[in-house]
Formats: C-alpha cells, structure tokens, sequence
C-alpha cells in the first residue's frame, strides 16, 4: 500500500490551521502534519519532516508568505485571503501549484487535493515524460475547480468523463485510469456509474486473449 501523501500547514491562525488538517485527513490518501503559524516554524518543521505538500498561507507574523514561497523546495498551495489579481499573480510566477482564496468550503480544498494526488500519479517519477502527458498532468492539476463549481460531480468523475470524451473511439477502463491518474478499480467504479447515469455508453468486446473486456465511449457516439 502506497504511503500517505503529507501536507504541511502553515498559518499563523491557530483555528483555521486545525480547520484545514481535519480537512486534509478527511481526503483519502492525505495526511495532515502538525500545523506552524510562522515561517520560522515551516523552515523547522521541513528540515525535520519534509512534506509533499504545503499549503501556506499568505501572511505570516514573521515573514511574507509569498516571500517563503520563492525558497520553499516543495509543492506548494497558496491559501489566502488576498483575492487580488496582483497577490495570485505573484504567487504563480513565485512557483505555487494553485491558490485558494480563504475562506472556502471544504469541498474546495478536497477537490484540489484530489487533483495533486492524480497530478502526482499521471508525472510519476518519469524522467522523459512527453508533452501530451504533461499537458495532461496540467489539466488534471486544475481539475480541482470543478468540484467547486459542479456539486453534482466530482473533480475525479469530470476527470474519468473527460478522458473518455476525448477518445477518437472506445477507452477501456485500464486506459482510463493511466489518462487520469488513479487506480484501474477506481476507473472502473467511475465508468460505471458514468454508464448507468446514460453519459456514457458501453460494449463488451473480447480480445485476444479472448477475455471479455468493457469498453466505453460518450453517450450518442456511433461505433
């Protein structure tokens, strides 16, 4: 079984930090680590135990989070209450994955997690990746909005919806779930849901090993 991915807090208000490690925990395959509410703290904290992930808040006692940023060697998210253009376009050229304007519904910050995870899963440790899977990684790392602006879907269904409907024909689910990023079961779980639900349409054919195999295709598309 694969380690949890960890995720550092760093936010200086001891209620929202706390808030966001019950999130974390929540998501399956994360693990929140002891918040710090200072810089000073995060430098400490990820000398000792280095994350896979921090989510940093904008402003801090000791030194300007978008300051930290720029020296932080990992992945990181930006939480913050700034909402202006300038503090997101700062924080993006200084390296954050993404930024989440405080405060947001949990929901929000599982769907962004979620989509790391995938992002983290489709990269690997690939040390040639080609364009297509880094475009792909890209898109799947901000799939994470989806959940906040579609409740009925989850960011992991749109993901497994749009790889499908991306397909010149059929995809299996083994195909699937190397596009999004997840397991072939959790492929296969999505898929047919997607099937039942009419979006998706599905066709037993049998290979060459003459083992039946299901493979799916947008609802309406001729085959």
């Amino acid at each position: 079984m694969a380690a949890d991915l960890t995720v550092l807090i760093v936010d200086d208000d001891f209620h929202v930090a706390r808030l966001h490690c019950r999130i974390v925990d929540e998501v399956d395959g994360f693990r929140a680590l002891s918040p710090v509410g200072s810089a000073a703290e995060a430098a400490r904290s990820i000398a000792a135990e280095p994350p896979d992930l921090v989510l940093l808040d904008g402003y801090l006692p000791d030194r300007n989070g978008l300051e930290l940023l720029v020296d932080l060697p990992i992945d990181t998210i930006v939480v913050s209450a700034a909402s202006d253009g300038a503090s997101v376009r700062r924080a993006l050229r200084a390296g954050a994955l993404g930024y989440l304007v405080k405060p947001f519904p949990p929901q929000v910050l599982q769907d962004r997690l979620a989509a790391y995870a995938r992002f983290r899963n489709v990269l690997g440790e690939a040390v040639n990746a080609d364009q297509e899977t880094i475009e792909r990684a890209l898109r799947i790392l901000h799939s994470g909005d989806a959940g906040a602006t579609t409740r009925s879907r989850s960011a992991t269904e749109t993901a497994v919806l749009e790889a499908v409907s991306e397909a010149d024909g059929e995809r299996s689910a083994a195909e699937v779930a190397t596009l999004v990023g997840v397991s072939r079961a959790t492929a296969q779980r999505y898929l047919s849901a997607l099937a039942a639900r009419g979006l998706l349409t599905t066709q037993l054919r049998y290979g060459t090993t003459g083992r039946p195999e299901h493979r799916y295709a947008p609802a309406g598309v001729s085959r």
